[in-house]
C-alpha cells in the first residue's frame, strides 16, 4: 500500500459521520473505501466481494470491532495483493490484536499460492488420536494413514504434516510433526502471549506449522514468499503492508528482516539491534544443505561451521546479503530444473533489490532455455551438411564429375 494510499485512509477515518452503530459506522468507512481498495486487487478479486468479506468478519468478532478502522483497512489491501480472501474459506483472517488488526495467511491460502505458481503442490492435515499410520522418512519417503475418524475436537489431534510435491521431482517432501513439537515452536516465536492466533484455531495453527516447513523446499515465487512474510509477522503481532512486491513493517517502515529465507523461520531480533538479526544454528546448517545441492559445495561446507563462528560471520554480512555474482554462477551452471530451482531460492538473500530483480529475469530465461523443445536430430544433421558443403572447395567437385571422361 503507497503513501497516497494511506493518507486516504486516514482522511476516511476523520470524515466519516459519527453514529452509534459500530457495525454501520463501519460499513459506512468500507463505501468510502472502496476505490482505493480497487486499485490493489488483482483481476479476480472484486472491491464489493472483498467488502462483504471484511464486514462479515466483522459483525462475526466482538474483538475485531474494537481494532482501528484503518488497521482492517490496510490487512485487507495486503490479502487483496496477495489474491487471498479473509474470512469464511479460510484462505486468511483478520485477527484483533488489542486495537490493531493483522491479516494472517491461512494454510488454505498458501496452499493456493504454491498451486498457482504451477511448479508445485502442497497439502496438509492433521492425525487424531484414535488413527493409525505408516510413516518412512529417508530416501524413500512415504505416509499412509489406514482409518477415517469421527473425532475433530482440537485436544484429540496428536500430529499435522504436510506433503509437498515439486513438479517433475522423484519424491515428495514430507514433514511429521507431534503436537508437543509444535507447541514449542509456538512458544519460541510467539511475541504476544495467549493473544496469539493458535489459541482460537489451533488445528489452522498446527497444520500451517509443518506445511511452512515444506514450502521452504518448494519453488518460491513472489507472492508465496511475501505470504512468508506476512504470516511470521502475524506471529510477532506486527501489523505489515505490501508496496510495490515488498512487505513493509507498518511499525519501523522498514521491509520486514526478520524471517530468514531459507528456514522460513522468524529470526530473533537483540534489542537495539536496528534491524540486524542474528540466525540460530538450524538456519545455518539449512543453509548448508541448500547451497550444496545447488553445486556450491565450497559455500556449503563455510555455512556449516560451528555456532559460534556461524553467528559472528552471520552479524558481520547481515547487511551485505548474498552475492549477486556467486548466485548468477549458480543459476547459469545447474544442469537440471532442480539444481536451477534450487539455485533461484537464494534470489531473496540478495540485500539490493535492483540486482535481486535482474537475478529473476536471468533465472526465467535460463529456465525457458533449458525447458524449450530441442530441435530433432534429423535437422541438425542435415544443418551439419549444408554447411560443409557450402564449406568444400570448389575444385573437388570438378574432379568428381570429370572422372567419366
Amino acid at each position: 500500500m503507497t503513501q497516497q494510499q494511506s493518507s486516504s485512509i486516514g482522511d476516511l477515518q476523520k470524515t466519516g459521520e459519527p453514529t452509534k452503530n459500530p457495525l454501520a459506522a463501519f460499513s459506512h468507512f468500507m463505501d468510502r473505501f472502496k476505490p482505493q481498495l480497487a486499485l490493489a486487487l488483482p483481476k479476480h478479486l472484486t472491491p464489493d466481494r472483498m467488502a462483504r468479506l471484511t464486514l462479515t468478519a466483522f459483525s462475526s468478532s466482538p474483538q475485531l470491532q474494537n481494532c482501528d478502522h484503518r488497521s482492517i483497512a490496510a490487512s485487507i489491501m495486503t490479502a487483496g495483493q496477495l489474491g487471498l480472501e479473509p474470512g469464511v474459506n479460510g484462505q486468511g483472517f483478520l485477527v484483533p490484536y488489542g486495537r490493531t488488526c493483522t491479516f494472517v495467511p491461512g494454510w488454505k491460502g498458501l496452499v493456493d499460492l504454491v498451486a498457482r505458481s504451477g511448479r508445485g503442490t502442497v497439502f496438509t492435515g492433521v492425525i487424531f488420536r484414535d488413527q493409525d499410520y505408516t510413516f518412512t522418512d529417508g530416501a524413500r519417503r512415504d505416509l499412509v494413514i489406514h482409518n477415517e475418524t469421527d473425532l475433530d475436537a482440537p485436544e484429540d489431534i496428536t500430529h499435522a504434516y504436510a506433503i509437498g510435491w515439486v513438479r517433475d521431482a522423484a519424491m515428495p517432501i514430507i514433514e511429521l510433526w507431534r503436537v508437543s513439537k509444535i507447541q514449542k515452536h509456538r512458544d519460541k516465536y510467539n511475541k504476544v502471549g495467549r493473544k496469539h492466533y493458535s489459541y482460537r484455531d489451533w488445528e489452522m495453527y498446527a497444520r500451517k506449522v509443518p506445511l511452512l516447513q515444506v514450502i521452504k523446499y518448494m519453488p518460491c515465487s513472489i507472492e508465496v514468499a511475501n505470504a512468508l512474510a506476512v504470516s511470521h509477522a502475524a506471529e510477532a503481532g506486527r501489523g505489515v503492508n505490501i508496496e510495490q512486491g515488498i512487505v513493509i513493517d507498518m511499525d519501523t517502515g522498514r521491509p520486514v528482516e526478520e524471517v530468514d529465507q531459507e528456514t522460513g523461520e522468524v529470526m530473533q531480533q537483540p534489542a537495539g539491534s536496528a534491524g540486524r538479526s542474528t540466525r540460530t544454528t538450524q538456519s545455518d546448517t539449512s543453509s548448508a544443505k541448500a547451497q550444496a545441492e545447488a553445486g556450491d559445495l565450497a559455500q556449503g561446507a563455510a555455512a556449516a561451521t560451528p555456532a559460534s563462528q556461524a553467528q559472528q560471520a552471520d552479524q558481520q554480512g547481515a547487511d551485505a546479503g548474498l552475492d549477486p555474482a556467486k548466485v548468477e554462477h549458480q543459476i547459469l551452471n545447474a544442469k537440471s530444473l532442480d539444481v536451477l530451482d534450487l539455485a533461484a531460492d537464494s534470489i531473496d538473500g540478495v540485500a539490493d533489490l535492483g540486482e535481486r530483480s535482474r537475478l529473476h529475469q536471468v533465472y526465467q530465461e535460463r529456465r525457458l532455455a533449458m525447458t524449450r523443445p530441442q530441435q530433432p536430430a534429423q535437422q541438425d544433421l542435415q544443418s551439419q551438411q549444408e554447411v560443409q558443403a557450402q564449406q568444400r572447395p570448389a575444385g573437388t567437385t570438378r574432379r568428381r564429375m570429370a572422372a567419366p571422361e
